[in-house]
């Protein structure tokens, strides 16, 4: 009868290779202080669920089609956001669209709208900002035109305005008219190849010399005066 206190002697005896592992990992554990169920680290963080989730791989979404469908994405991905990043992201908006608005400004073509775009309209936009336009002081005209309206003075005080108004509308249409034959003349001698003229062209001179210089967008490139 064999005792488990002794040795067994049929027991086949380990090679050395067997011995030399045994050896290596005794000492290992010795080192380390860690024991056999000891799993050692990966040497860098475990990416979070969103990170896993954006870098796994599969079809991409295909871009919505119409506004509705736009819409119903942004308001679901807006359900999954914590308010942080709701924050983060309004924040990010606002500084684009800050962003975006100077450089339109300034006259960056990507920037710009459609009717603004083009060598055809930036030279258009020089050649009326360095003109002192009649158009542009309407705006205050008619600032200065409504104050008086309220403060009569006599009888004939409303008759007078509205022949000082129908002149001024007068002398305005003239000078449009110049502006905008003006303008076409410049644009034909250089850009000949140009299709952009005629009225559209005009008109447009015509709505950029009425805004007030501050207000015009994009923004002056010239000086009053400077030649073009």
């Amino acid at each position: 009868m064999k005792l488990p206190w002794k040795k067994d002697d049929d027991a086949p005896s380990p090679t050395d290779d067997e011995q030399a592992a045994a050896d290596t990992a005794e000492a290992d554990e010795s080192a380390t202080g860690k024991g056999s169920a000891y799993t050692p680290g990966k040497g860098r963080p475990t990416p979070s669920r969103r990170e896993a989730q954006g870098r796994r791989r599969g079809p991409v979404t295909p871009a919505p089609t119409t506004r509705a469908e736009a819409r119903a994405r942004k308001k679901e991905l807006k359900s999954t956001m914590t308010r942080e990043e709701k924050r983060a992201a309004s924040d990010e908006r606002r500084a684009r669209r800050v962003e975006q608005r100077e450089k339109m400004m300034a006259g960056d073509e990507r920037y710009l709208m459609p009717r603004d775009q083009g060598p055809v309209r930036g030279f258009t936009r020089d050649v009326v900002d360095s003109r002192r336009n009649l158009a542009g002081l309407f705006m205050p005209f008619a600032i200065v035109l409504i104050f008086f309206m309220f403060t009569p003075i006599s009888v004939n005080y409303p008759m007078i305005m509205n022949i000082v108004l129908l002149l001024f509308v007068i002398l305005m249409v003239v000078d449009a008219v110049i502006l905008g034959r003006l303008v076409n003349r410049r644009v034909r001698e250089r850009f000949p190849d140009s299709a952009d003229g005629g009225f559209k062209l005009g008109w447009y001179s015509f709505s950029r010399a009425m805004q007030l210089r501050r207000m015009r967008a994009p923004r002056p490139r010239v000086s009053a005066g400077d030649p073009v």
